[in-house]
């Protein structure tokens, strides 16, 4: 899971990318003639229920699942209708699974606006609006060239390319009325045709308003599902990001900060991104992996191993709930707690599981 940091300039991009990632580096800096240095993190997920199950099989290895987050350049207001997204910048958007917006709430006369004040609602509706002119260019560029190889009978197979301009026609009239991507439902074939444009207001979208010390929570109008926003002081989470973890729960209860940054952060990452974790236990080794929602098991299995997916055999599982009231595997093999799941099995969130396997 790969999220782009976005926003615009002197919006504190790099501040909260080190708040999230416990670094100290100026990143995401443009370097002239629209060139720029990107910067990626991979950061484990915080989650206590790894530390417990670790603490409950003392294994040699404990492994948080992981999210990795990329500082990218600052967006320019109107770039989109001048068709400065294409490029470098264009290919890192498309690359990531979804979009962290932040957004300038706090006051500096240190650090001077780009557009001259401080109106996050309007720095909101700029972005977004960029993100829905860039895909409007993409989708009447497919829709032009479909239309002409229409014309000219210069495709072989008419009915798929009548199919694909139905789907592209239905993408122009939601962007016409700058309505996101995310809210359409597409079906499996859809969605892998869709794939390979990296359309972004199909991605999911978590806004970060970006608050001075001391400043109220900020909200704003999201369109559509897929959306959702959170407040963060910013300046004071990275200060805290940079501390030992004592030193850091005085500064969190300091400043009425319930969690670090990162935690909630994440949590609404997964939520957007339709993911969830499940575990494997044992002396070796204690993992959280992260798999979607709606993930049957033999796709858990891939996650560990490709070789798994394809000897598939049966799932031997239990609830990480369940695991805990009991006290152990050799407690809920004893009590029949354990459960041996098909190919069909729907994995869920914290579920604890072995593969039995054949390749």
């Amino acid at each position: 899971m790969r999220l782009g940091i976005i926003g615009l300039p002197q919006a504190g991009k790099t501040t909260i990318f080190n708040a999230l990632t416990r670094g100290n580096a100026p990143t995401g800096t443009m370097m002239g003639g629209g060139r720029f240095e990107v910067h990626t993190a991979v950061v484990p997920v915080p989650d206590p229920r790894v530390d417990h199950l670790s603490e409950m099989f003392h294994p040699r290895k404990t492994i948080f699942a992981q999210v990795t987050y990329s500082d990218i350049a600052g967006l320019e207001a109107a770039a989109a209708k001048k068709g400065e997204l294409s490029g470098s910048l264009l290919a890192e958007l498309r690359q990531v699974d979804g979009l962290l917006l932040v957004v300038r709430v706090f006051e500096s006369s240190s650090v001077v606006h780009p557009l001259g004040s401080i109106d996050p609602a309007r720095d909101l509706a700029s972005m977004q609006a960029e993100l829905v002119l860039n895909d409007q260019i993409t989708v009447e560029r497919r829709l032009g060239r479909l239309q002409d190889e229409l014309r000219k009978g210069g495709t072989k197979d008419k009915p798929q390319a009548l199919r694909e301009q139905d789907l592209f026609g239905r993408l122009a009239q939601t962007l016409e009325r700058e309505q996101p991507l995310r809210g359409l439902d597409f079906s499996p074939e859809e969605a892998r045709l869709l794939a390979g444009y990296g359309l972004l207001t199909q991605k999911p979208m978590l806004v970060v308003w970006n608050l001075g010390e001391g400043q109220k929570p900020a909200e704003g109008a999201l369109s559509g599902p897929r959306a959702a926003q959170v407040s963060l002081q910013g300046k004071i989470e990275m200060e805290i990001a940079q501390l030992a973890p004592e030193e850091a729960q005085v500064f969190l209860s300091e400043y009425g900060i319930a969690e670090p940054s990162l935690n909630r952060v994440i949590r609404l990452s997964y939520d957007l991104l339709g993911l969830q974790s499940f575990f494997t236990v044992g002396e070796d080794e204690v993992r959280a992996w992260t798999v979607r929602k709606g993930a049957t098991a033999p796709e858990a299995a891939g996650e560990v191993h490709t070789d798994m997916q394809k000897g598939f055999i049966r799932a031997e599982v239990i609830g990480y709930d369940d695991l805990l009231a009991l006290g152990g595997m050799a407690e809920a093999r004893a009590k029949g707690k354990l459960r041996l799941e098909g190919k069909d099995y729907v994995v869920r969130d914290g579920d604890v599981i072995s593969i039995r396997f054949n390749v």
